[in-house]
């Protein structure tokens, strides 16, 4: 028996010529900054696997909320960690999740909204062109989850030609 090799964490839409659908995704791509519906589907299957792993656990503590929780501990600090949900939020709030809540959390939109960029775009090639940090190391994936500890340590690199507050691509992001 052999194991093939599955690269694809995403599903994709099972009507592909929906025009409301399309013109849903459209908007969110733009939004957000992001290159290709794949990465706007990734995270439409990412918060299908937490709504699934929420169900699963309410399913089994028999709809008790505190002993989900319990249950799902490591799943829940981990939502909270990544800011998906917040401190006071419990398991039944992870079934009233968006698409965006997830979008959100991306190292792309935390940048823009931080005034790093003045578009998502903008922000998407300063990070895949290395001027932006996390914790002062360099990072260039666009979707990689900032988590809510790390949010206020993005910035520019110090070696980064951007990091001057003169750079004229810089003026445009603080207007």
């Amino acid at each position: 028996m052999t194991t093939g090799n599955n690269t694809k964490f995403y599903e994709t839409p099972n009507h592909p010529f929906q025009g409301e659908r399309i013109a849903q995704e459209a908007d969110m791509l733009s939004r957000y900054g992001l290159q290709t519906k794949e990465e706007f589907w990734r995270a439409q299957s990412e918060l299908r696997n937490i709504r699934r792993e929420a169900r699963r656990l309410l399913g089994e503590a028999q709809g008790d909320v505190e002993e989900a929780e319990s249950l799902g501990a490591e799943f829940m600090a981990r939502l909270r960690r990544y800011g998906i949900l917040s401190e006071n939020d419990d398991i039944s709030q992870t079934l009233r999740l968006d698409v965006t809540d997830i979008l959100e959390r991306r190292f792309q939109t935390i940048a823009y909204r931080k005034g790093l960029a003045s578009t998502p775009q903008q922000a998407r090639q300063f990070i895949v062109h290395g001027h932006v940090t996390i914790d002062g190391a360099r990072a260039t994936v666009p979707s990689r989850k900032v988590e809510v500890s790390e949010e206020d340590s993005v910035s520019f690199d110090e070696n980064s030609p951007l990091s001057d507050e003169l750079h004229p691509e810089r003026a445009e992001a603080q207007e």
